[in-house]
C-alpha cells in the first residue's frame, strides 16, 4: 500500500515500512499472517487524504470550471 506523500504523514504507529529511503512516498509492506493495527491504519489513511486535498493540492485535470 503505497502513500505518494508517505514523508510528511505522521506515522508514530509506525506502520510505514517500506521506501523508506525516499523523499516523497512511503509504503506498507503487508504480508500474510501479518497483524495490522486497524486504528493506527485508519489514521494514517484519513491523514493521507487530508494531505492530499489540502488547499495545496491541485485540481484534476477534468474538473469543471
Amino acid at each position: 500500500m503505497t502513500f505518494a506523500k508517505g514523508a510528511s504523514l505522521p506515522d508514530p504507529a509506525g506502520l510505514l515500512n517500506s521506501s523508506l529511503e525516499g523523499n516523497a512516498r512511503r509504503a506498507i509492506d503487508v504480508h500474510e499472517r501479518d497483524q495490522i493495527d486497524e486504528e493506527a491504519l485508519r489514521v494514517l489513511i484519513r491523514a493521507a487524504v487530508a494531505l492530499n486535498t489540502s488547499s495545496g493540492a491541485k485540481p484534476s485535470s477534468g474538473a469543471a470550471a
